[in-house]
């Protein structure tokens, strides 16, 4: 049975980002919905991902800060459901760890104080130089108008075990190299905490799913086809 396809994009990251790389699956594909409320932890968003899936497998697709839920997802999930993850340049945490833990000193220190005076939406100019490089003009205006906060909760809670999570039959790491959000050697150590089966490396920014879509959506294709032929479990 072919594994469903769920989407955890990056914090405040609008659906639309990943239109070009759904449209070349041969899967159904969701895109994990925020859950109600604005206070709610890196544990709720990922129940709520569960809640919208129907039955069946599927494979988790995690970007950025997606990677906390992703991990948290995988604890909760039901047994032999989820066969496999593709982290694209996504933050990877230690058990018992948060977004906010898994970044380098000082910013673990530093942005919590930032989020709590001037929220956790990023200023343009921020946007601009950390998120939307390589990416065109229209999109980049796009991308700052559509961008939502999350919660600080979202930053800061923590999840359980990482156990399950590199456990997942299928692991594939998306290594952006032109990632001017969140650097190459950063991106090596959360790699190295999901123990991929299968590395691979883009000369992308922070967002390949609108600058290189066809690579992102072969290396979904490629780890949802080992789940046909791998048990899950």
């Amino acid at each position: 049975m072919t594994a469903s396809v769920l989407i955890l994009p990056g914090a405040g990251l609008p659906d639309w980002l990943w239109d070009d790389v759904r449209a070349r699956l041969n899967a159904p594909s969701f895109i994990a919905p925020r859950p109600a409320g604005g206070s709610a932890t890196v544990s709720e968003y990922a129940q709520a991902a569960l809640d919208s899936l129907p039955d069946g497998p599927f494979l988790v697709v995690a970007h950025s800060a997606g990677g906390v839920v992703a991990s948290e997802l995988a604890r909760l999930a039901p047994p032999n459901r989820m066969v496999g993850v593709v982290a694209v340049a996504a933050v990877i945490p230690e058990s018992g760890g948060s977004f906010v833990s898994s970044l380098p000193f000082p910013q673990k220190l530093i942005l919590p104080a930032v989020m709590r005076v001037a929220g956790t939406r990023p200023p343009e100019a921020a946007i601009r130089k950390g998120l939307a490089t390589g990416v065109d003009e229209g999109l980049t205006r796009r991308l700052v108008e559509d961008l939502v906060p999350e919660p600080r909760t979202y930053f800061t809670s923590r999840v359980g075990s990482n156990a399950a999570l590199r456990a997942a039959p299928v692991r594939t790491y998306v290594l952006t190299a032109g990632d001017a959000e969140l650097p190459l050697a950063l991106q090596d150590r959360f790699a190295a905490r999901l123990d991929p089966h299968q590395t691979i490396r883009l000369d992308d920014g922070h967002l390949p799913m609108l600058t290189d879509p066809e690579a992102v959506a072969a290396a979904v294709a490629n780890a949802l086809a080992v789940t046909d032929t791998e048990p899950a479990g």
